[in-house]
């Protein structure tokens, strides 16, 4: 899926409202901070949900909420996902009707767990399409973790490995990591395996000795 304003324009109109905040929004995921959570990552989100989109009752939702899931990424804050909700409830006013900014809305702030509730198909497909890089192949799944480890690099590596282990054991422990039967079918296996190596990896620097022990 392009990124370009024709995308964007499919969904929220050709106004001169609408290209302004497509420009804004295209202007956050630009963010030199950004290594993972960047233009790329938006691309093949979109392009992701795009191949979904026949499992979700509302796609063009499901496509705004890919747009705005990760417009504000801060590694240095914990509520990333709410103020991504709550710009794209403003960007999105007099763009779109108000129940689909309220859907919009709900989907960005789901992206925080990416635990939808059994029957949400909407939120079956953004999460799928969120989490369909922990399946990639090992080398790109590397590249992945290390893209994640330079936008944190405001971390020492001990607190990081116990952050990013944080996480990676909470992603083992959903019910599935994907829920849609296809992608749960082609993608579970090869991401279980990713996330439990690099859980491996983690675990085993942290129990290396440190300089006062060695």
């Amino acid at each position: 899926m392009s990124i370009d304003f024709e995308a964007w324009a499919e969904l929220a109109g050709d106004s001169p409202t609408a290209r302004t905040e497509w420009a804004a929004v295209v202007g956050s995921w630009s963010e030199p901070h950004r290594r993972y959570h960047d233009l790329a990552h938006l691309a093949a989100v979109l392009g992701i949900v795009g191949e979904l989109a026949a499992h979700a009752p509302d796609p063009a939702a499901v496509r705004l909420a890919a747009w705005y899931h990760d417009v504000a990424y801060d590694p240095r804050r914990n509520d990333n996902e709410e103020v991504s909700a709550a710009r794209a409830r403003i960007g999105l006013l007099g763009l779109v009707d108000e129940a689909t900014v309220a859907e919009v809305e709900r989907l960005v702030l789901l992206t925080a767990g990416h635990d939808p509730a059994p029957g949400d198909a909407n939120g079956a497909v953004l999460c799928d399409a969120d989490l369909a890089v922990l399946a990639g192949p090992p080398e790109a799944y590397a590249a992945y973790a290390s893209a994640v480890r330079a936008e944190y690099g405001h971390l020492s590596d001990e607190v990081f490995t116990a952050e990013r282990t944080a996480v990676l054991e909470r992603l083992l422990t959903l019910p599935a990591l994907y829920r849609l039967p296809e992608t749960a079918a082609q993608w579970s296996d090869r991401a279980w395996a990713n996330l439990t190596a690099e859980l491996s990896l983690l675990r085993s620097r942290s129990a290396e000795p440190g300089p006062a022990a060695s």
